[in-house]
Order: structure tokens, then C-alpha cells, then sequence
């Protein structure tokens, strides 16, 4: 059982036993250990094997550390079946729901009789939620909304948690023999933000079909086997993620991983490209139609096999050059690709800095040092130290007062560190009317200021876009910070008129965010692209609230080759020289 999917049990299990209101010790020791599993870098199941004391873990008592061992060694947990007897595990779907926590989830159960998704809907339509204390129709209205953003959600992973939970699964086939290739195709390899499923597809050496499959169908995580013929199965493993597998012959390999990496638009496109120059694109590889036959669904007949072993192969059969999988959606790929232009994408490599982190001086888990040296050791130039402003009171945001402190311990650790810039900076909130929640003296003071909307994230769309670009024409904002306030799979993003505020940020030379957290992925990559074609330049930050997650770069560099960026495009692939010249545009100019 990976790390990943304890702590959605040890989760649930949390979850559960708030809204039967347990000891909230007991409780918070469930969700402080949960903090400490999504910290590590090593299996829980790994460290057992080896022999290591879990309770040597910070937070990880007795109870939770057989716990943990109870569910590697079962795949369950007998304390979350004794809960569940009392309380509907049905109950902790809502907790995800966006504006229902625990508490309320305790009230809906206990007063209205409900326990489901579908339930809650119902109440909310029988005005039956409104009139409860602590609801109003306010709060009724968010879980309307919410409950339209989860139906959207179920059933999708966030490419992060995907990744995790197939890489078990590739090791387990890696070991056979007879085993050529193996790839996660589809919408995975093409890195979209959330996945379904999961499309493997497998070479294999002749006679080894049966074996591959059956090693495919008993990998232990499997929960259910949909189908296991010999050359295609699917599986859904205990995490509900679902895996086709499909094994094809050497010969076939670049045709078969260009029609599973998709998408269906592309593919699409290309089949009629292929059709115009009379040949067919399949799976099996890329043929010269027989006479007499120019469409393109087949008869047992494909025609003379032109080629297809490997992709580069078929695409210069097509007239084309390589597309990146990241690029496959149709949206112009094809066309540059047969003129030579596609672009020459952003590379994690040309990242430069880290311009959206947190210490302890507002929300995050580590000191400014501490992630500092972290940042050096991905090789960074320089990072921005950019904590909360005091609108976010819940996380005890920089005043003005600290800021000038934080100044200090920044000073301090400069002059201890060498190989990297720290440039003050801070996240600044976005108040209602438009103005900045600092003061000028502070705002003056910092090197790179970004600003971002936390409250009042249900405004409607004119006002919000007019919030956004009131604060993007202030003289010292640098970064608009993720645009929209999107959480994949949890929150869908506030109204806002994207183009608009692209469109300000081109007139007032105010960079953009994508904010490079899984959960975020903010902007999206057809908003990315359009910063592009505005000329506005964009960001990369991790939003780090702790060193573990400065990694989580690639997830944003991903994204924005999804977008088409070039690291022209980027801000923080600037030298640190260029970028303070950058920091000193709009003085120059007034100059």
C-alpha cells in the first residue's frame, strides 16, 4: 500500500471520527501524522520491510504505527470498520466538499438525516439546509456550487497522485522477462492536470503476451479485474484508479504509443492528414491504402506497411516533424509541426528561481534558511521569501511590523549564504475594493511584491475582474499570484474575466503565476498560452510551504510547455542580473 493511499484512510478515519466528536487529541494526532506521511521521501511498506521503528517518525505513536502496519499487511483497517459502524463513511465524501467541514457534515447528519452527496442535494432543494443554525442561504448557496464542482471531480486524479500510484505497478511489470517497453500513454503522458485512468501500453517480446498479462491482473494492489484477454486487460486498483493495459508487437510500438497518447482531436486530425496522402494511420502502423479504399476505418487490408516501429518514424511518414506529447490537442501543433516551427518548450533545467514560497513567518513549515539552502540544492540562482500579508488572519500573516523583522534575519542569512539571492518579498492580499493590504512604506521596501486574491472568492464576475486588475494597477505590483484561485478537484476557479486581466497585465508589465502545486496548476494551460501571444511574461513558483515541496517545479514547467512556452516566455528563467534589471522596469521607465 503506498504512502498515498494511507493517508486517505488515516484521513478518512480523522474525518470520521470528528464528525462523531472524539477526542480532538486523538483526532489531531491522526491528522499530525498524516502531515508527517505526506512529508516523507521513502514507503511507509519500505521502511517496515527494513526493519525501522515507525514510531521513530515525528507524530507517529504506537496506535497509528500499527496502524500503518495493519493496512500493508491487510490492505484495511479493523479501527476505521468499528467507526464506521456508528458513523456513515458515506459522510466523509461530504467533508471534501468545498465549505463543508466536519462540523457541518456532524449537523447535516444529525438534524436532516443526511448522509450522502446525493441526499445533501435533495435537502438543499427542499430549502431544508438554509434554516439550519449556522448555514443561511449564504452558506447554502456555496454547497450548491460545490456539490456541481464535485460531480465534475469524481472519478479524477490529480496528475500527482497518479503518478504515485502507478509507479508500483510499473516496477511490478519492469521485473518480467520478455518485457521490451513499457509506457504510461494517453492523457498522463500528454501531462494533463487530472487523469481518469490510466492507458499502459506494453512491448513485448513474441510468447511473452500471457505472462505480462498475468503479472498485470495479480499486481497485489488490484482490486477488481474488469477484463484480462492476451493482449488487452484492465484493472482497477484499491485506490479506484482504473488501468488498461494493451501489448503490442515490436513493429508496432511507435504507431500503437502516437494513437494511445492521443488526444482524440489530434489523432483525429492526423487520421485525415494521413486519408488526403492516401494512407491510414492506426495502431498497428502506417499504411499506404489500397487502391480503391481512401477511408480511413479498415478493412482486414490496411495496405503496404510504410512504417511505424517508432514515432518520429510515422510523423515523418505524415510530412511532419515529433510532436511532444504535451503539445497533442489540436490546437495548432500539427500545422507548425509540418512547417518546422514548433516551439522550443521551457525545460525544468532553464528555471533560474523560485519566486512564491512560504516560511514560518506566516503559514509555512520551515525557516526562511531552511528553504533557501533547499533551493541552492536544485541548483536555483535566487528565491523570493514571499509570506502572507495580515489579511489572512488565519495564518498569522507578515505586518509591517515583522516585515521589517524578516528584513533583518534575510540580511542575516545572505550574508551566511553564498551561491544564492534572497529578494524580500511577500504575498499581498488583494483587498474587495482593489488596494493592497500593506502599507506603502512596506510595499517600497521589498524587492518584488506579489499580490493574489484568498477572500471573497465568490464575488461576481465584473466585480472580481475589476478587484483583480484595481490591484494589477498599483506601481509596485510585480506577479499576479494563481489568477483564477482554482484547487483541482476541490475548488473550481472564481469568476473572473481571464482575457481582461491578461490584457492589463500586457498594459501595466505585470508578470503572471502559474502556480506550479498539483493542486493548483494555475493558469491553466490554454490561459498560459494566451499570456504568450499577449507578450505577458509568466511565472513558475512551487508556492512551497515547506523544502519537500520546491520539487513540485516540474509540475508547473510541465504545464506551461503545455501551454507553449519557451524560456523567452518565463520570468525566473532570467540570470539574477537580469532579473533586477527586470524589478527596476518601471523606475527605468519613469527615468
Amino acid at each position: 500500500m503506498e504512502n498515498i493511499e494511507i493517508v486517505g484512510v488515516l484521513g478518512e478515519l480523522a474525518d470520521l471520527l470528528e464528525i462523531k466528536g472524539s477526542n480532538p487529541f486523538r483526532i489531531r494526532a491522526y491528522r499530525n501524522a498524516i502531515q508527517t506521511i505526506n512529508g516523507l521521501t521513502q514507503s511507509l511498506e519500505g521502511m517496515i520491510e527494513d526493519g525501522e521503528d515507525l514510531t521513530d517518525l515525528p507524530a507517529v505513536g504506537k496506535d497509528i504505527a500499527g496502524h500503518i502496519e495493519e493496512l500493508i499487511s491487510t490492505g484495511g483497517l479493523s479501527r476505521l470498520e468499528e467507526v464506521a459502524a456508528e458513523v456513515p463513511r458515506t459522510l466523509a465524501e461530504l467533508v471534501k466538499l468545498d465549505g463543508v467541514g466536519p462540523k457541518k457534515v456532524k449537523k447535516l447528519w444529525n438534524e436532516l438525516g443526511v448522509t450522502t452527496v446525493d441526499q445533501l442535494e435533495e435537502a438543499l432543494e427542499a430549502d431544508r439546509v438554509v434554516s439550519l443554525e449556522g448555514f443561511g442561504a449564504k452558506s447554502a448557496e456555496k454547497i450548491r456550487r460545490s456539490i456541481e464542482d464535485y460531480r465534475k471531480q469524481v472519478g479524477r486524479f490529480l496528475l500527482s497522485e497518479a503518478e504515485v500510484l502507478i509507479q508500483p505497478l510499473l516496477d511490478h511489470l519492469g521485473e518480467i522477462d520478455g518485457l521490451d517497453e513499457l509506457e504510461v500513454a494517453g492523457s498522463f503522458r500528454r501531462r494533463r492536470e487530472t487523469v481518469g485512468d490510466l492507458d499502459l501500453l506494453a512491448c513485448a517480446v513474441e510468447g511473452s503476451e500471457e505472462a505480462i498479462m498475468d503479472r498485470f491482473v495479480n499486481f497485489p494492489s488490484v482490486d477488481r479485474v474488469v477484463s484480462a484477454g492476451v493482449t488487452k486487460g484492465a484493472v482497477v486498483l484499491r485506490s479506484g484508479l482504473e488501468v488498461d493495459l494493451r501489448i503490442v508487437p515490436r513493429e508496432s510500438w511507435g504507431a500503437a504509443l502516437l494513437y494511445f497518447t492521443g488526444s482524440k482531436e489530434h489523432s483525429v486530425a492526423l487520421r485525415t492528414r494521413a486519408v488526403r496522402q492516401g494512407l491510414r494511420v492506426n495502431e498497428w502502423g502506417v499504411f499506404r491504402a489500397p487502391d480503391g479504399q481512401d477511408d480511413e476505418e479498415s478493412t482486414d487490408d490496411f495496405g503496404e506497411r510504410l512504417g511505424g516501429t517508432e514515432e518520429e518514424e510515422a510523423y515523418r511518414i505524415l510530412g511532419l516533424e515529433w510532436i511532444p506529447p504535451v503539445l497533442r490537442e489540436n490546437r495548432g501543433e500539427i500545422e507548425a509541426a509540418e512547417k518546422g516551427s514548433l516551439p522550443s518548450l521551457v525545460r525544468l533545467d532553464d528555471i533560474r528561481g523560485d519566486l512564491q514560497m512560504h516560511s514560518m513567518w506566516s503559514d509555512g513549515k520551515a525557516s526562511i534558511e531552511e528553504m533557501a539552502l533547499r533551493c541552492r540544492e536544485l541548483g536555483y540562482d535566487y528565491l523570493a521569501m514571499t509570506d502572507h500579508s495580515p489579511n489572512l488572519a488565519m495564518v498569522q500573516g507578515v505586518t509591517a511590523e515583522k516585515a521589517k523583522l524578516q528584513w533583518r534575519e534575510i540580511e542575516k542569512i545572505q550574508g551566511r549564504l553564498e551561491g544564492i539571492t534572497v529578494f524580500r518579498s511577500m504575498e499581498v492580499d488583494i483587498l474587495k475594493d482593489g488596494s493592497l493590504d500593506m502599507e506603502e512604506e512596506i510595499l517600497e521596501g521589498l524587492d518584488l511584491v506579489v499580490i493574489s486574491v484568498h477572500t471573497l472568492m465568490d464575488m461576481a464576475k465584473t466585480e472580481m475582474t475589476d478587484r483583480v486588475i484595481e490591484a494589477m494597477r498599483h506601481p509596485r505590483a510585480d506577479i499576479l499570484a494563481h489568477p483564477t484561485g482554482r484547487l483541482l478537484n476541490r475548488r473550481e476557479p472564481f469568476a473572473l474575466d481571464v482575457e481582461a486581466v491578461l490584457h492589463a497585465a500586457a498594459e501595466f508589465d505585470v508578470a503572471v503565476e502559474l502556480n506550479a502545486s498539483p493542486r493548483r496548476l494555475d493558469l491553466s494551460d490554454v490561459h498560459v498560452r494566451r499570456a504568450k501571444e499577449l507578450g505577458v511574461k509568466v511565472v513558475i513558483s512551487t508556492d512551497a510551504h515547506e523544502p519537500r515541496a520546491l520539487g513540485s517545479m516540474r509540475f508547473g514547467v510541465e504545464q506551461a510547455r503545455r501551454g507553449w512556452l519557451e524560456p523567452g516566455d518565463v520570468l525566473n528563467t532570467m540570470s539574477v542580473e537580469a532579473f533586477r534589471s527586470w524589478l527596476g522596469r518601471r523606475s527605468e521607465s519613469q527615468a
